[in-house]
């Protein structure tokens, strides 16, 4: 008999094992005869590495190896351009192009000690000796841009922009609106905060493969970017994700695989690291900062005419994703509205600064924020209700993006606007009364949306194998599949939609996950896609599995690679594209209360009504939501990366405040929105970003409804409210 599981609350498939402490991440992992790694960090913003001598840590009893540049076949990576060292120094046969003795910000490494305990390493890192040249330096991503700035990559041509992008569409002219709004805006880092930092264990298995167990985001170019550095065929290259403590996107890019890979290739044995907190803030990628520009005008009847917008990212010292996550700015810095006139520019700038990288919501929250400030000054200036203003202009049905052409359909941004001003009662009058005088209320609302899935031409694809066992009935489903399990759920609605396709309970599936050595590609788990493609390709190789079991093969054993409808690159001058296959949509309204007198920001109530298609599994998107909130909470209100020089000064959880159980929402309310999507998995789309997009530009709404400051700049901590308000002088 069918069984459904699409839409039930299933317990979590690695529940169990996490709540008894069972499941091991990466710096749980062991193995006999295990040698320790600590690395030697740059700590220096710009410098070329002159020498490096390693010969007082070689001598240290216990030490089994040092490695440096000179010890890196190929000493260059990275996730879309190969512009990083692996470890900086002098290299024999450095990289055509690459400059592998320079440093380009103080996370960059140079030595790499192996040695029989942790402590052992870290006393020999503190004898290896480093001659450096510092070199000129460039902090602000705007000074970079200009001729004569100091150049990160001379390689790449005589410019620090990395990307530039021209949307064109129409021609604005703003003699047409009856009011216009110009303001600038500035996003901040931010820190992926993961609870497990970077940590892994490497070793030569069975059949000489070099074995990585780290966590990350895509197995299979994981094992691409090691082989390339190694110079060893893929095939000699296995990547086994353990338990994942969080990622975010911050583990897309490369840290330790690497080398660790390269200890344990040379030495033979097996080979673990585990960074500190500060090793890991200063180490890894950060949600890029972004300076914004931006003119929009409307009419007096509340339609939007048109927009100029200048968005420049700091990329810091090497590329990521930064022209990916720009490429996401691009297409959402007019808010899922309707504007039939678009002039905007979107540059992405090397600086000395640590790099820029995918974080959760890839571009669109920074877009967003001065999207959706603008939305809210225009609304004041014509005296119109805000959410009143928005679903004049919302995004429709055949309505053309910024790229000039129609978002797929349905297109929902006027539902998602709908639900939440319902849920959380706009039309009512806000109680502003509180006991203190020196405390104010107020509300706000913001709406976002962003793509499932890769884009700009990428023929976006996903792998899984399906088996089915038993004799007269199906006894058990097995689902291979290499996406990463990084605390979402995936695994779980993964195994509801292989029982759903197959027709059998949940409990009857078995999920064999993240190894290269038994999974094909199945793509990253980022930009919101995992329950999408691996959605579709699961019930495409459940229902051929099914085929063969119905003609009595025994065991039914099937593949299937899903391939998503096709997109297309900007075109340079115009942006005009069909950069996606499908977006997603989402709208919050929140209250705060604001304290006049310390600058405290409380935010009261939150309602996140959100555009899933079908939830697959409700619990789990409620904990979706309610995460993104809390994140994006934290980005809005506590997250201050203070960075002075090239150097990350708030480098502990110390000084890198996030919200804990005393700082959330009092109250978030999920509103689940079901319309579903043509090619989603039982109508189900990408949800992991969609949540946190509008959080930061609502809550600053609402601080501007309670205290009459517009605060065009974030995060919005105490001294920061304090200076808007007038009570303490600014910097």
């Amino acid at each position: 008999m069918s069984q459904n599981s699409i839409g039930k609350s299933s317990p979590r498939v690695d529940a169990r094992d996490k709540v008894t402490g069972a499941t091991q991440f990466s710096g749980d992992l062991s193995m006999p005869g295990m040698l320790h790694m600590k690395m030697l960090f740059a700590e220096r913003p710009h410098a070329r590495v002159k020498s490096v001598d390693t010969r007082a840590a070689e001598a240290l009893a216990g030490v089994a190896g040092v490695f440096t540049s000179k010890d890196v076949p190929v000493n260059e990576y990275g996730l879309q351009w190969q512009d990083q060292p692996v470890l900086c120094g002098p290299s024999p046969k450095p990289p055509q192009g690459v400059e592998t003795d320079v440093v380009r910000f103080e996370g960059d490494q140079i030595a790499a000690v192996v040695a029989e305990t942790e402590e052992i390493a870290a006393e020999a890192v503190k004898l290896i000796r480093v001659e450096y040249e510092d070199l000129p330096a460039a902090f602000d991503a705007r000074d970079a841009m200009k001729p004569g700035a100091p150049q990160l990559h001379p390689e790449r041509g005589d410019s620090n922009i990395c990307v530039h992008y021209k949307i064109r569409k129409g021609e604005v002219d703003f003699s047409k609106a009856d009011v216009v709004v110009e303001g600038e805006y500035q996003t901040p880092w931010q820190e992926h905060a993961f609870l497990q930092p970077e940590a892994g264990l490497a070793y030569i298995d069975e059949e000489g493969r070099v074995t990585v167990k780290a966590g990350g985001q895509w197995t299979h170019t994981d094992v691409r970017e090691i082989a390339h550095c190694l110079a060893l065929p893929e095939e000699k290259v296995r990547v086994i994700y353990p338990a994942i403590g969080g990622a975010f996107g911050g583990r897309e890019d490369m840290s330790v695989q690497i080398v660790i890979a390269l200890a344990a290739w040379k030495l033979g044995k097996p080979v673990r690291i585990i960074w500190t907190r500060r090793e890991s803030i200063i180490g890894h990628g950060k949600r890029h900062p972004t300076y914004l520009k931006a003119k929009w005008g409307a009419t007096k009847e509340g339609k939007l005419v048109g927009a100029e917008i200048e968005l420049i990212g700091d990329g810091g010292a090497y590329m990521y994703t930064t022209n990916k996550v720009l490429g996401n700015s691009a297409i959402t810095c007019t808010g899922p509205y309707f504007i039939p006139n678009l002039k905007a520019d979107v540059y992405g700038v090397y600086t000395n600064n640590v790099p820029g990288a995918a974080f959760r919501g890839f571009g669109a929250p920074q877009a967003l924020y001065m999207a959706e400030l603008q939305m809210d000054k225009l609304a004041e200036k014509l005296g119109m209700d805000p959410v009143e203003f928005r679903l004049k202009n919302a995004l429709k049905d055949g309505d053309t993006l910024g790229v000039g052409t129609p978002a797929p359909g349905p297109v929902t941004a006027a539902k998602v606007m709908e639900e939440a001003a319902k849920k959380f009662g706009w039309e009512k009058n806000l109680e502003r009364k509180t006991q203190n005088v020196n405390l104010v209320r107020g509300r706000g609302f913001a709406a976002g949306f962003k793509n499932v899935g890769f884009s700009f031409g990428y023929q976006e694809n996903c792998w899984a194998k399906v088996e089915i066992h038993g004799n007269g009935k199906i006894e058990k489903v097995i689902v291979h599949h290499a996406g990463a399990e990084v605390g979402q759920g995936t695994h779980t609605v993964m195994a509801q939609m292989a029982a759903q396709a197959v027709g059998v309970s949940a409990d009857r599936v078995e999920m064999r996950t993240s190894d290269t050595a038994t999974t094909q590609n199945s793509g990253s788990v980022s930009a919101s896609r995992m329950t999408f493609m691996a959605g579709n390709a699961i019930k495409g190789a459940a229902e051929a599995a099914l085929k063969k079991w119905e003609a009595e093969e025994r065991p039914a054993i099937a593949e299937f690679k899903y391939l998503a409808p096709k997109t297309t690159p900007f075109e340079k001058e115009t942006g005009h594209a069909t950069p996606n296959f499908a977006y997603a949509y989402s709208a919050q309204a929140v209250e705060v209360e604001v304290d006049t007198e310390t600058g405290q920001v409380r935010v009261l109530r939150v309602v996140a009504a959100d555009d899933v298609g079908k939830a697959i599994n409700p619990s789990l998107v409620e904990g979706q939501i309610e995460g993104a909130v809390v994140q994006a909470q934290g980005y809005a209100l506590m997250e201050d990366l203070k960075v002075k020089n090239g150097r990350i000064l708030a480098n502990q959880f110390s000084t890198y405040l996030i919200p804990t159980i005393l700082d959330i929402p009092e109250k978030v309310e999920s509103v689940i929105v079901e319309v579903p999507d043509p090619n989603g998995p039982w109508g189900a789309r990408g949800l992991g970003e969609l949540p946190f997009l509008p959080t930061a530009a609502a809550i600053s709404s609402a601080v501007h409804d309670a205290t009459g400051v517009w605060f065009d700049d974030f995060p919005l901590t105490p001294e920061r409210v304090l200076r808007g308000l007038g009570k303490i002088r600014g910097d």
